[in-house]
């Protein structure tokens, strides 16, 4: 199918929404461009799991300066490859369009044409894998076996058949990999040894990334129902939405209670409850708010709920 031309209008585009009307979008220059394709609200979920497991791997006098570098760029690469692959499986399926209240999505919006894009994501991926080798070198086939899985499941999170967002699978993929997997892989890769305690807390940055996604899934509750995306909050609607997203966030704030007084070790972590006013506040924003500006906000807000999440836990566990 030919794609149209952009037309310029006064300083912006008017740009074909795939579905027969055309969407104004303000120009803007290519980096611009691709800074918000690879959205940079979302990629705190890369970093704290990375933070977290260097600070216990510390605190067990293990860290390992390069593996920890290579982690975090790995994961980071990781992260914006699924979003670019995101950004162009929801354009192919018609699940972003005109009346989308979610930030902009550069394909769909004609910034970024199809190909471009999944070049883009090609490269990001390939690039993903250049940073992990010296991590295989180091941790051998588990550290392998999680990057190629990350990878593929960063893939498959919206493309194919069988897309795990569009099945109502993309918050348990979340959980799990952006929790235990990320912070135990991290802790691993520095120690070359893993702890139950490492794959108990990680499922504390899992948590509050899969909060991020039910954000994004509450919002877009009604584009997601229209385009087929059978995600949880579909399937069961708003009120299961925002419940799990408070789940999400307190049982994130309970876990080092839990384990403190398991094993009376790391009490430090437990500052992690000066997030708790900011947790109420979020899931009464949730649960009160339907503007999609406001929701935006609130991603942004639980993404950056999580950076302090993992910087409180990170400072306690050390000291502690």
């Amino acid at each position: 199918m030919k794609e149209a031309v952009p037309e310029k209008q006064e300083g912006k585009r008017i740009m074909p929404d795939g579905f027969g009307s055309t969407a104004s979008v303000p120009a803007l220059p290519r980096w611009r461009v691709w800074v918000l394709a690879a959205r940079p609200k979302t990629l705190a979920a890369a970093v704290a799991p990375v933070l977290m497991g260097t600070a216990m791997a510390w605190a067990d006098g293990g860290f390992h300066l390069p593996s920890a570098f290579f982690a975090l760029i790995g994961a980071l690469l990781i992260q914006i490859g699924t979003n670019f692959a995101n950004d162009y499986a929801d354009y192919l399926k018609g699940a972003d369009t005109a009346t989308r209240k979610g930030p902009l999505r550069v394909t769909a919006a004609g910034l970024v044409t199809p190909e471009a894009m999944r070049r883009a994501t090609t490269l990001t991926f390939a690039l993903a894998v250049v940073a992990g080798l010296y991590l295989i070198w180091r941790g051998g086939w588990p550290v392998l076996a999680i990057g190629l899985l990350s990878i593929l499941f960063g893939i498959l999170y919206t493309s194919g058949r069988y897309a795990l967002a569009y099945l109502g699978l993309g918050e348990l993929f979340v959980l799990i990999f952006f929790g235990p997997v990320a912070v135990g892989g991290t802790y691993y890769v520095q120690t070359l040894t893993i702890t139950r305690e490492v794959l108990l807390m990680g499922l504390a940055p899992g948590l509050i990334s899969t909060g991020i996604l039910l954000v994004n899934n509450v919002r877009d509750i009604e584009e997601d129902r229209q385009a087929g995306k059978r995600t949880p909050v579909v399937r069961f609607g708003r009120t299961f939405g925002v419940g799990l997203y408070a789940f999400c966030l307190f049982s994130a704030l309970l876990l080092p209670v839990v384990w403190y007084l398991l094993t009376y070790r790391h009490g430090g972590a437990m500052a992690v409850l000066a997030l708790l006013p900011a947790s109420v506040r979020a899931i009464r924003t949730l649960a009160l708010e339907r503007d999609g500006a406001v929701l935006n906000a609130l991603l942004a807000a639980t993404g950056r709920l999580l950076l302090l999440y993992s910087l409180l836990f990170s400072i306690g566990w050390i000291l502690t």
